[in-house]
């Protein structure tokens, strides 16, 4: 299929032939009819894309403080490598569109297929979007009235948050497609609607709509509104407009009414005087999109609802509120259409951003060679060979640090995969692979791949380990191999059915570090016991996100702190025994990433497991102390090992080299050769188990027997 995305590292618009995602649980497959250019928002992307590296970090100043304290943590290069593979990420444009329902997922129970729907997803031939952020379209209104309903919600959002009463005075600084939208909701609820814009055209237009529409650089527009509202200032005011500029918040504020309402749905400089607010007394609110729901994880991609008697207007709500306006004729639309494009020609909206249109519609071909949507890439021509490789999985873990550490290794790239097929194609152009894919069983039913490398979602692992081992594959699997007993039992029983030859890797790259085997090396053959003590300076997630969802993500002891418990078992050469875990606050079994994890081992040796999340970013992120025999090693942050009590070694240092490269080179090596597992699966069985017992040991208060 063919969808539209910003190139943000050549600055390029591009229309990419990308495989077709598939239906997900919880969600409903489209294909589009029609989508609707957001001439504001999509401008400011692509703009940002055309943008040189200065231009870019000046617009984005947070980002360069992030990427200063990366540097001072990682180093120079690791953090360079890692913004340039950022910026080779493709961004997709798009949030308005329309289409047809060809497929529903498991447990989507309000969607049929054929159902004619509006959603936010992206200018795609097909997309994949969850239930809550789908509305079914009435008869009565066309596919290209329906495109304006995402973009209609965002105004009505903010409108909603003033919640105005008949009669009143309402503002709107930037008549732009938000902005008319807003103004002719604002006088469908029986308001007084004045409004402001630099273009006439958008002027014009506002005021045969029944607005009091004006010039902004021909007219005070404090004393307009005094003089319309007979001195007394605007009930309210919305800010559609897109401006750096501090003096839109300065005017909203002078031409307010005592206590009135400020809210901002556009993008303006924020430079606020107290005065203004002060003797006023005015509220001021920033809108959040399409309304309550947005970027909530429970509600956009798991399809948790908020009660209606609690949360009347959701944003799918607010979606379907938009159609029936529609559908009532109480929102008109059809003259904010300035032109129709098809999908091919999309250049002709995106070569000239900012030239006087207001709404731009693209038309999709009614026909898609679904034969060609599932894989995309060249013909090929089977040959004998090894190390054949398939990854499932393309976010951040396999872009950022998987594919550079491959690099070299001698593996033959054959398939990526990935739900949404963007990123897949994206890092299979970038690659060299020949398919990129949706649908990961391609991989492996496919007898010339050797190896499948899977980097999903945490919740995904376990049921894709045990069919690529079914299939007949060589598995790595980013950590953790399962995120709960159930599938742990599941993989140990798959694994001790099949064929000894094939093996089963965990991503527990911290053992295959430079500075690591040195540790190993110095220690010897040494079988007196070990005191070890790991410290992760973790940092802040919210609780919201998937990583701290024990059902998807596992939580961050069995997605992360695991490393470490893996790595005090190759240390210590023995696994682990007991485990206890104690964690911060008043009601720590729901809080798992501020915690203190004791281990005891089969050998006698101990290990402290210190995982904070409550920590400086300026500080290093990972320490690693061993105290055997007198002697003493220190790894920090994976850059230095400094050695006490050892003749003849000090120190070793370098870049920041956390295994990952070592830990690829010899997984292919492993494949190739027939060398068997770089890790025994008896240790990945245990560490996996001790994490788990961590969990335990919390929620019981007690040490828990692995």
């Amino acid at each position: 299929m063919k969808q539209i995305i910003q190139d943000l590292k050549k600055g390029d618009t591009l229309l990419e032939e990308v495989p077709a995602p598939m239906v997900r649980k919880g969600a409903v497959l489209i294909k589009t009819r029609r989508s609707l250019v957001s001439l504001g928002t999509e401008k400011m992307l692509v703009e940002f894309g055309k943008g040189n590296l200065i231009s870019k970090a000046r617009q984005q100043p947070d980002k360069v403080k992030q990427v200063l304290d990366k540097i001072k943590t990682e180093g120079l290069m690791p953090t360079l490598e890692a913004v340039f593979n950022k910026l080779d990420e493709p961004l997709p444009l798009g949030y308005c569109n329309v289409g047809e329902v060809v497929a529903v997922g498991e447990g989507v129970k309000d969607f049929a297929i054929g159902d004619r729907v509006a959603s936010n997803g992206h200018h795609a031939e097909v997309v994949c979007i969850p239930q809550n952020l789908v509305a079914k379209i009435p008869d009565n209104v066309s596919d290209e009235e329906a495109a304006f309903t995402v973009i209609g919600s965002i105004g009505l959002q903010g409108i909603r948050l003033i919640n105005p009463s008949f009669g009143e005075t309402v503002v709107v600084i930037g008549l732009g497609l938000i902005g008319l939208i807003t103004a002719e909701l604002l006088l469908a609820n029986g308001c007084q609607v004045i409004g402001f814009d630099f273009d006439i055209q958008k002027v014009e237009l506002a005021q045969k709509k029944g607005v009091h529409a004006f010039q902004s650089n021909h007219t005070d527009v404090v004393k307009t509104v005094e003089s319309l509202t007979h001195q007394v200032g605007a009930d309210a005011v919305i800010i559609t407009a897109s401006t750096k500029s501090d003096e839109v918040i300065s005017q909203a504020a002078q031409m307010s009414r005592k206590r009135g309402k400020i809210v901002l749905v556009g993008v303006i400089g924020l430079d606020i005087q107290r005065a203004d607010f002060f003797k006023k007394e005015l509220s001021f609110q920033v809108s959040c999109s399409y309304g309550p729901g947005r970027y909530d994880e429970d509600y956009e991609q798991k399809g948790v609802d908020y009660p209606i008697g609690y949360v009347r207007w959701t944003e799918k709500r607010n979606f379907e509120a938009i159609l029936t306006a529609l559908a009532t004729k109480r929102l008109q639309v059809a003259d904010l259409i300035t032109e129709r494009v098809p999908l091919a020609d999309y250049l002709q909206i995106y070569n000239k951003m900012g030239g006087g249109s207001i709404a731009s519609i693209l038309e999709y071909p009614d026909t898609i060679d679904w034969n060609q949507t599932v894989v995309s890439g060249k013909a090929y021509v089977a040959q004998k060979s090894t190390g054949v490789i398939g990854i499932i999985g393309a976010g951040n873990f396999t872009k950022m640090t998987m594919m550079p550490a491959l690099k070299n290794s001698g593996a033959q790239y054959k398939y990526i995969s990935s739900a949404g097929g963007l990123t897949a194609k994206s890092l299979a152009n970038k690659y060299g692979f020949e398919f990129s894919t949706t649908d990961y069983h391609q991989i492996l039913q496919d007898e010339e791949v050797d190896l499948v490398l899977i980097t999903t979602r945490h919740d995904a692992h376990a049921q894709m380990v045990k069919e690529s081992l079914q299939a007949g594959k060589h598995v790595f699997v980013e950590k953790p191999l399962a995120i709960n007993d159930e599938q742990l039992e599941d993989i140990r029983q798959v694994y001790q059915s099949i064929e000894a030859s094939l093996t089963l890797t965990v991503g527990f790259n911290r053992r295959f570090s430079p500075f690591i085997r040195q540790v190993k090396t110095l220690l010897g053959g040494s079988t007196d016991s070990l005191n070890i003590i790991a410290t992760m300076n973790a940092g802040f997630i919210p609780a919201d996100v998937w990583v701290q969802d024990l059902q998807v993500g596992g939580g961050r002891i069995v997605g992360e702190a695991c490393h470490f418990i893996d790595l005090m078992v190759y240390l210590t050469g023995s696994k682990v025994a007991e485990v206890t875990m104690s964690a911060l606050g008043k009601n720590p079994t729901e809080q798992t990433d501020n915690a203190i994890i004791t281990l005891k081992f089969e050998n006698g040796s101990q290990g402290v497991i210190n995982y904070f999340a409550n920590g400086s970013k300026a500080y290093a992120k990972e320490r690693i102390e061993v105290y055997s025999q007198g002697r003493t090693l220190i790894v920090d942050n994976f850059r230095k090992l400094s050695a006490y009590g050892f003749k003849g070694f000090s120190s070793m240092g370098g870049t920041l080299d956390k295994g990952h490269k070592d830990q690829f080179k010899g997984l292919i090596e492993s494949v190739k050769q027939g060398k068997g597992p770089l890790i025994p699966f008896d240790e990945i069985y245990n560490t996996t188990k001790a994490s788990f017992a961590a969990l335990k040991s919390l929620r019981e208060g007690t040490w828990i027997t692995v």
